[in-house]
């Protein structure tokens, strides 16, 4: 086997995915009742967070409706406006105060829990009453520090830590599909008729 893969073999070992799908399983019962759901991320991290938002907006494996999630990244016109007039730092967190309401969920995605764009997110959601968990690299970070839980993957490459965190974010997607599954929520609402 390849030392890479090697290495992301013991770092998936390693990781607490139970965590991940306790927070799957909270977060359909949450979207599922009307809260909405926010992700973030820089780089690679920001592909991750888009990549769980996809996930939950379509589907992941079941048909099911589609649930309201948010990548903060996306929106390019309020992410350069903002990073325009109040620096780079509040691209997040100042669209989380515009859209985030308690009892809603943010999903931060840093692989060194330092970015600082990201831990200004997850102060915001502290004082927003939303809810914020954190996949990171190794720890401790500040990251960690603002968040209501955090799974910190024990792999030194950053690489390694993103891949990881593709995993995690299937998982967190599966928990999801599992709770709906058996919540009764999986099926598609029947169209409605617009016209004659």
């Amino acid at each position: 086997m390849h030392t890479h893969l090697r290495r992301l073999h013991a770092a998936l070992d390693e990781t607490d995915t139970a965590l991940v799908e306790a927070w799957g399983r909270r977060a359909a019962r949450a979207l599922s009742s009307g809260h909405r759901l926010f992700a973030c991320g820089n780089g690679g991290s920001a592909a991750e967070a888009q990549h769980l938002t996809a996930e939950l907006t379509g589907r992941f494996e079941t048909e099911r409706l589609p649930l309201s999630a948010v990548a903060l990244h996306a929106d390019t016109s309020s992410l350069t406006a903002i990073a325009n007039d109040y620096g780079y730092r509040q691209v997040y967190a100042r669209q989380l105060r515009a859209h985030g309401r308690p009892g809603d969920l943010l999903v931060c995605l840093s692989t060194s829990g330092s970015s600082e764009n990201v831990v200004a997110a997850a102060k915001a959601a502290h004082e927003l009453g939303v809810t914020c968990w954190a996949m990171t690299g190794q720890g401790p970070s500040a990251l960690e520090a603002l968040s209501d839980g955090t799974v910190a993957v024990p792999a030194p490459s950053v690489s390694t830590v993103q891949e990881v965190h593709l995993a995690l974010v299937h998982v967190f997607c599966a928990a999801v599909d599992e709770e709906l599954g058996a919540r009764g929520a999986t099926a598609t609402a029947p169209r409605q008729r617009t016209g004659p």
